[in-house]
């Protein structure tokens, strides 16, 4: 779809894209549920004893699983519903731009992957978003994605 149609569709239909604060408050919100579900998830294996040394270095042998663990729940979210569990209380969505749609499974894998690529790089990812003109991410241009406003 051409940036010319893009504009189109969105003013036939009323989109309008979501703005960068209720980006960043959804993210929070996943975020804080993707602890909880770590820490629900491997609170056994963390030490008993309360030597902050310890917990550190338990907490980053396995920042893998933490990886892991943030990709399946955007993966899932987004390619079910369009949006996780804070895009959905901040009222905002994906979209495919090709379609408008929820992002298929290979969209959102691909830009969950990216996501926390660019989270872990000082979130220059996220930062690309202000200077762009459609708000996109590296994910979402990626993925081929935009977050939208849900009315």
């Amino acid at each position: 779809m051409t940036e010319q149609e893009l504009i189109e569709k969105f003013e036939s239909e009323n989109i309008t894209l979501a703005s960068i604060k209720s980006r960043i408050f959804a993210y929070t919100i996943d975020e804080l549920i993707v602890s909880f579900i770590f820490m629900v998830i491997f609170m056994e294996q963390m030490p008993s004893e309360g030597n902050i040394e310890s917990t550190i270095n338990a907490l980053s042998n396995m920042i893998s699983y933490v990886i892991l663990l943030k990709i399946i729940y955007q993966t899932f979210f987004v390619w079910m519903y369009g949006a996780t569990v804070g895009k959905i209380i901040v009222k905002i969505r994906v979209v495919s731009t090709v379609d408008f749609e929820n992002p298929n499974i290979f969209t959102s894998t691909i830009r969950s992957i990216v996501r926390v690529f660019g989270e872990n790089l000082l979130f220059i990812g996220f930062f690309w978003a202000l200077l762009n003109p459609k708000r996109e991410s590296w994910h979402d241009m990626a993925a081929q994605t935009l977050v939208v406003n849900v009315y």
